[in-house]
């Protein structure tokens, strides 16, 4: 088996491990939360700020173009997609509720293990920085809910200034440039914090599947699926192509934008009392989806 084989079938039965754990009642639903935050505020920022701490950052300069075609591609899937739901007549909460699933790519939790396993460092790199785009599209559609249904923009701002793996990001570019060294047992530490940042994310997402999802929001779930699994990603494949990006640029940056919606939508869709069982049946049922077209659109590529 190849390694992109590899990875595939590694993440898919670490997904099937935690869904098992969960239907033989050893872990439950309800402790999905805790593992997010430890993964979120502890693992994760380590696996970043340990990628970025040791990288050769003079490849910067070819690197910052990957968020803006993130960006691009979002803000183009989630333009038409608006138009679309516009005319489907459905109440504004549940068309904000389906569009944040649209546009903000899983590109942290699967991006990163995917492209690490595929690409290696290298690859993983470049998923941190397509990334970036995800942490701008939270807080751009953060202002947007806020002045659609009110609430503080103080908070929406907070949520991302506060957010972990963004000072993982500036901490370790920073130490990086500064050649600032943290000493070997912390860095040893840190590796290990986050050597254990992609397993228990796919426990995670596993113990998150619920397939009665379906069934509540077949419609909405096709939509987002097709807008968020193929749309999004072919309109990156045209972009990149379009500005002659080759090799990791090109693959890391369309694999990004292939992957399922992110749970940040969740937290936009909890934030702002939008329709957030619908919002959380497109996440979990489309990641299940991307188990299927993830690995046909990196064959393709």
């Amino acid at each position: 088996m190849n390694a992109i084989e590899i990875t595939i079938l590694s993440i898919v039965l670490m997904i099937a491990l935690g869904y098992i754990l969960k239907r033989i009642d050893f872990i439950s639903v309800n402790d999905v939360d805790v593992l997010n935050n430890i993964v979120i505020y502890i693992l994760l920022p380590c696996m970043i700020f340990s990628a970025l701490y040791s990288a050769d950052l003079s490849l910067i300069p070819q690197l910052g173009v990957l968020p803006f075609i993130i960006l691009a591609s979002s803000f183009v899937t989630g333009i038409i997609s608006f138009f679309i739901l516009k005319m489907l007549n459905l109440s504004d909460k549940k068309l904000w509720s389906v569009l944040v699933t649209v546009m903000i790519a899983n590109t942290a939790f699967m991006g990163y293990p995917v492209n690490l396993g595929i690409y290696g460092h290298e690859g993983f790199l470049r998923a941190i920085f397509c990334d970036i785009a995800t942490m701008i599209i939270f807080l751009i559609l953060s202002f947007a809910l806020v002045l659609k249904f009110g609430g503080s923009t103080k908070t929406a701002v907070k949520k991302i200034a506060l957010f972990p793996p963004l000072w993982a990001i500036i901490m370790g570019i920073s130490l990086n440039l500064l050649n600032i060294p943290i000493g070997p047992v912390l860095e040893n530490t840190v590796n290990y914090l986050g050597d254990g940042a992609i397993p228990l994310i796919m426990l995670s997402l596993g113990i998150s599947i619920d397939l009665a999802g379906i069934k509540r929001s077949k419609a909405m779930i096709i939509f987002t699926s097709i807008m968020k699994l193929a749309f999004f990603p072919l309109i990156a494949l045209i972009i990149v192509s379009f500005l002659g990006l080759v090799d990791l640029q090109y693959n890391v940056t369309v694999i990004e934008a292939a992957m399922p919606s992110g749970m940040l939508s969740l937290i936009l869709a909890i934030t702002y009392k939008l329709d957030f069982e619908l919002t959380s049946d497109c996440i979990l049922i489309n990641t299940v989806f991307s188990l299927v077209t993830l690995p046909l659109i990196i064959m393709l590529i």
